[in-house]
């Protein structure tokens, strides 16, 4: 009945907020709640205490006794949701697949696939020394084992 009700809460609030979305929920056994969200044009600490006061402010304390943590997905964590990746269009992503690891540009997004570029030194067809070669990749979602914007300074 608890979590029902928190999910519904939840649900209202994103519905509210179209440009937010829901990254990972979990309810632990002692009524902790964690929201991780995450939106198209990221999650200011405003996001959070609207997500936070749409569900704390709707349920009762003397009923339900719980914890509340709501967060955004964190520049580190892992790209887990479509949406995700289209907002990181032109940043440099460290990929896993079942096959290998990738490190390119995201330049492109759709609903099935993402595209990376990278560039690769490569020995020349003929003669000594090397060239350096331009390398994409089309990968579909579902051959993706991890995938994090990796931050350059």
């Amino acid at each position: 009945m608890f979590v029902q009700t928190v999910e519904n809460l939840l649900k209202e609030a994103l519905h509210q907020r179209p440009d937010l979305f829901l990254i990972d929920f979990s309810i632990s056994n002692d009524n902790g709640i964690k929201i991780v969200i995450d939106g198209d044009q990221g999650v200011s600490v405003e996001d959070c205490m609207f997500i936070s006061r749409s569900i704390e402010h709707n349920l009762d304390r003397e009923q339900h006794d719980f914890s509340l943590q709501v967060m955004s997905a964190g520049a580190t964590a892992p790209l887990v949701n479509k949406r995700q990746y289209k907002k990181h269009i032109n940043r440099t992503l460290g990929l896993k697949t079942n096959d290998e690891k990738i490190e390119g540009v995201l330049t492109r997004a759709t609903d099935e696939t993402i595209t990376l570029e990278w560039k690769v030194r490569e020995p020349k067809p003929i003669g000594k020394g090397k060239v350096t070669v331009k390398k994409q990749a089309n990968i579909a979602y579902d051959d993706i084992v991890e995938a994090k914007v990796m931050i350059k300074f």
